[in-house]
Order: structure tokens, then sequence, then C-alpha cells
């Protein structure tokens, strides 16, 4: 699991929390990347209703904050999965057939053209620079479960593996 403290499906966002995060890290234009990070680690994504208060209660502006917010490629604008699946892109699962991986897998789980999250919300997927499992090529990772020496037959397999062993 990737130890979120809420599935933003099922939560409502609180935003007494938004004001007790300005208030233990600050409301300076300095205290923004701060800010975001601790709004990520709450809901997982950068929820706007969030992002208005820090606006509202700050002096952070919007711009400051779609600038921190899309410079930086881990911040999320949109709800993800309950889990998530990186599939490493790293030049070993390159060479050994990565992008196929990764189109396996979003077919295995009916992800539309453009987007990285299943309808259902269990699963976002997304491409990674490496995962540090060169052996293992082409791998891919569902939270913290390391799959390897994969092909589009058998992405599936991992997939079902992970849900059986690990999933609810």
């Amino acid at each position: 699991m990737t130890g979120s403290k809420k599935n933003t499906a099922e939560f409502k966002i609180d935003l007494c929390e938004i004001d007790e995060v300005v208030d233990r890290i600050g409301g300076k234009a300095k205290d923004t990347l701060n800010i975001l990070l601790s709004i990520q680690e709450t809901y997982r994504y950068l929820p706007q209703e969030a992002l208005r208060r820090v606006c509202e209660i700050t002096e952070i502006t919007p711009a400051q904050i779609t600038g921190v917010s899309t410079f930086y490629s881990q911040f999320r604008h949109k709800p993800v999965g309950k889990h998530i699946i990186k599939i490493c892109h790293g030049t070993a699962c390159y060479v050994l057939g990565a992008q196929r991986i990764s189109d396996s897998v979003r077919k295995f789980l009916d992800i539309d053209e453009g987007e990285d999250t299943d309808a259902d919300r269990l699963f976002t997927v997304e491409n990674v620079a490496c995962l540090g499992c060169c052996s293992l090529a082409p791998c891919l990772m569902i939270d913290d479960i390391t799959y390897g020496h994969l092909t589009p037959q058998n992405t599936h397999k991992a997939i079902d593996s992970f849900m059986r062993d690990y999933g609810e």
C-alpha cells in the first residue's frame, strides 16, 4: 500500500485540515512547496478546493501554486487510484519492451487513452524512469511489490496476483 491517510473517493476535503497545515508550515510564498507536499500527503492529490483555501488564507497566489505544482512531476491534480502501478521505462526495461508492458496494463485495466486511472479508481498507472530492478526487466511495481520478467501476455497475472495477495 502507498500509506495514504485517505482515499479521496470516500472522504470530503476538510478545510480545517488545510488551515492547520498553513498554521504549522506558514503562509508565505516560500512555504508553497511544503504546503503542497502536505496536502498531497493527506489527499494523494491536490484538490482544487484545498488550493483555493490556501490562496484565501495565505499570501500565496494561484499563479505561484500552479507554477510549483506543475513544475514538479510528483504533484497530481486529479484523484488517484487506491493502488499505484509504476511501470519501469529505464534502459533495460525499455529495450525489453516497457512500452508494450504499459500498453498491456492499460488495456487490461480498461484505462482510456489520455487517462492514468481506471474507472473504479482502484489503479493508477504511471511510467517511471527506473525502478532499480534491471535484472528483472521488464518490470513494474504495484505499491511496494515488484513483479519482473514481464511480457504483454503475463502482465495481467501480476495484477491478479497482487489483488489476491494484497488487495481487499
